[in-house]
């Protein structure tokens, strides 16, 4: 979430930053003056209730001083009744307010950065670089044709034992996923990143305090049983956010570099019958930075992790486009936000492989991960920056290397995977093709 501080023009800080950010968000402004009027309601509780405190604390030391002369403190202790129950009322109504003004809060989106395409349409979102030689041909077959005729995934038993968008990966499906997740490690461990396996499942309240209940609400499954709720994540981002959680970093630390892997689940919303590209479970590998939040540090490692992905596929040899994403389509956490699309030859589109994304500070404050020497200046505090990007999502970057990769009776192997599938260099149609059945008969 924000910082509150940004709303409190009296303290020299300028709202309407906020509210620019919110009118390329195409987000009400009107929550600006919520958050303004809930943190003064706040404060002025607060006040109300440090004059109480203060009030009971000179009780004490006149019933202490009348002790001490030994005289009666009676009329004294008994004043302290009333004062100790309006503390009491005093106390909830701070602890409502506050409620009420950080719930307001975080319904407020990240500063977007002054780069970021200004729209709310997704078409609009700025084309930076195009990359490689895109394959024209017409009637390639799609990554749902291939996968069949290599008989390297059984989506129709995974659906019968798993429920829609289930699959099994066979054989060679199941050897180049493994490819691609060792490729991926080997490539971040040699960039300096440190490789985490993260769990597969959080708390609750751990899930909430990272922001992704709302961002992912409606593509999180639940875990229940003995204790409290779990969900099972979505991105390895969850878990590596997490991490460091109440901690405090500092400057002789970072940045930090984390290379995530685990398997990743979500409710997929889009199309059925669309293969591997939309599935509940797939594995993903993420780069997840953390960095100072001072100079420039944070958006110059957004760059970085941007060329690393960029390079990952280049070394795939996939053809691929970056793109900035529009400022309507960021999520709340997101200060900017790149996409990197790649070529599917069968259709003739580009797809999202990659989403790499700088949150500032906006994720970090929630979980209490500060920067450098403790203030006690609240207006002083501050708090790293985090920044993930994909890497990999093993089964949609199968998809674009069948589609890439095919030729009439087969699928060569991306030269860079060959050592990690045992010197493989190409995997045979093990079905016919329909149009050479025909043919035949």
């Amino acid at each position: 979430m924000l910082d509150v501080n940004l709303f409190r023009a009296e303290k020299g800080f300028d709202p309407d930053r906020v509210r620019e950010s919110l009118r390329r968000r195409y987000a009400s402004v009107d929550l600006v003056d919520k958050v303004t009027r809930h943190d003064k309601e706040w404060r002025q509780r607060q006040f109300e209730l440090d004059a109480l405190n203060k009030e009971l604390n000179n009780i004490n030391k006149e019933v202490r001083r009348l002790i001490m002369l030994g005289l009666d403190a009676t009329e004294v202790i008994n004043s302290a009744t009333d004062i100790k129950r309006q503390k009491e009322e005093k106390e909830k109504e701070v602890e409502a307010a506050k409620s009420l003004l950080y719930s307001t809060l975080e319904t407020i989106g990240n500063l977007v950065h002054y780069s970021v395409p200004v729209s709310d349409d997704e078409a609009k979102n700025a084309v930076i670089r195009t990359v490689g030689a895109r394959r024209m041909v017409k009637g390639l077959k799609s990554h749902v044709d291939l996968v069949t005729l290599l008989d390297i995934v059984n989506l129709e038993k995974g659906s019968d034992v798993a429920g829609s968008r289930g699959y099994y990966l066979k054989g060679d499906g199941v050897s180049l996923n493994m490819a691609l997740i060792d490729f991926g490690l080997a490539f971040l461990a040699s960039r300096g990143y440190e490789l985490m396996q993260t769990p597969f499942f959080m708390r609750n309240d751990t899930m909430r305090k990272c922001g992704q209940l709302t961002k992912f609400n409606e593509e999180l499954c639940k875990v229940t049983g003995e204790g409290d709720d779990k969900y099972l994540i979505t991105t390895t981002e969850q878990p590596l956010s997490a991490y460091h959680f109440g901690e405090r970093i500092y400057p002789s630390n970072l940045p930090i570099r984390y290379a995530g892997f685990s398997t990743c689940f979500r409710k997929e919303v889009g199309p059925h019958g669309i293969g591997l590209l939309s599935v509940h479970q797939c594995e993903k590998i993420e780069q997840f930075c953390i960095t100072s939040p001072n100079d420039n540090d944070s958006w110059d490692m957004h760059e970085e992790m941007l060329k690393n992905s960029e390079d990952f596929y280049k070394e795939l040899g996939l053809p691929y486009r970056v793109v900035a994403v529009v400022s309507g389509a960021l999520n709340n956490a997101e200060a900017k936000k790149y996409m990197l699309e790649a070529w599917f030859p069968a259709s003739q589109t580009y797809s999202e492989l990659v989403s790499c994304s700088n949150y500032t500070d906006y994720q970090s404050r929630r979980l209490g991960i500060s920067f450098g020497q403790k203030k006690n200046n609240e207006q002083a505090k501050q708090f790293v920056h985090m920044l993930n990007s994909t890497l990999t999502v093993t089964e949609r970057t199968i998809c674009c290397i069948l589609e890439n990769y095919q030729r009439e009776d087969g699928v060569e192997i991306p030269k860079v995977l060959v050592p990690f599938m045992g010197g493989k260099t190409f995997i045979p149609f093990k079905k016919v093709p329909i149009k050479d059945t025909e043919s035949a008969s």
